[in-house]
């Protein structure tokens, strides 16, 4: 199932800074983007972030999901109308994550 383009304007509204956050729609999903860096993403309409030390601090009780079969488990972010706790949670977990590697050019 994918998901909707709704649950994505809903989530991106109460992250609310455009500036910083931004998404990719990738094969029916969206993977979302903070300050550049993959924090989470959007699958069958179910928030998930990668599961940082910060995630796991501000969510404790958080069930860790599958995206999608074969990949890394993500911490479910059920909090989603809590505007603050989620631009809090994204920042938290942005700030952890390393810079993304920059690519290298190919010679043509």
């Amino acid at each position: 199932m994918a998901s909707s383009k709704q649950y994505l304007a809903f989530v991106l509204d109460q992250l609310s800074s455009p500036e910083e956050v931004s998404y990719k729609a990738m094969m029916g999903e969206y993977i979302l983007y903070c300050r550049g860096k993959i924090v989470g993403g959007i699958y069958d309409d179910r928030l998930l972030v990668k599961p940082t030390a910060s995630a796991k601090r501000l969510m404790p009780d958080a069930p860790f999901e599958l995206p999608y079969e074969g990949a890394k488990e993500m911490l479910l972010v059920d909090n989603v109308d809590d505007r603050d706790f989620l631009q809090e949670l994204f920042s938290a977990v942005a700030d952890e994550l390393p810079a993304p590697k920059k690519r290298k050019e190919t010679p043509r």
